[in-house]
């Protein structure tokens, strides 16, 4: 997906539509990739497109509900908040997003 400045944290990155339902892209960055997620629901999510268990790229898994199976290990990544699934433990950088009529927007910024 390609990246237009908006702002100094936030950059459009596409289209709603440009993101398959139950799919990912990536948004390329110079400390390693942003990993987009669209749900069933169309409801969106950003993370780092590293699983906390050995940096799988999240981008690869499966999309299921509001998660996603790291496809090197089959570790569950909660796209909301990032964290691993239970028994696993860990986390990976969550992002945030918008959706402005359908154009999405990405925050640069790493929630907290």
């Amino acid at each position: 997906m390609a990246a237009i400045m908006a702002d100094a944290e936030w950059i459009e990155i596409g289209r709603l539509e440009d993101i398959p339902p139950l799919g990912a892209r990536t948004v390329g960055m110079p400390d390693g990739d942003i990993a987009v997620f669209r749900t069933s629901a169309d409801e969106v999510f950003a993370l780092k497109d590293a699983c906390p268990h050995r940096g799988g790229p999240l981008s690869q898994g499966i999309v299921h509900g509001r998660k996603v199976t790291c496809p090197l290990h089959n570790w569950c990544i909660g796209l909301a908040d990032g964290a691993a699934c239970e028994p696993d433990e860990g986390h990976t950088t969550r992002y945030s997003v918008e959706n402005r009529d359908g154009a999405l927007f990405l925050c640069l910024v790493p929630e907290e």
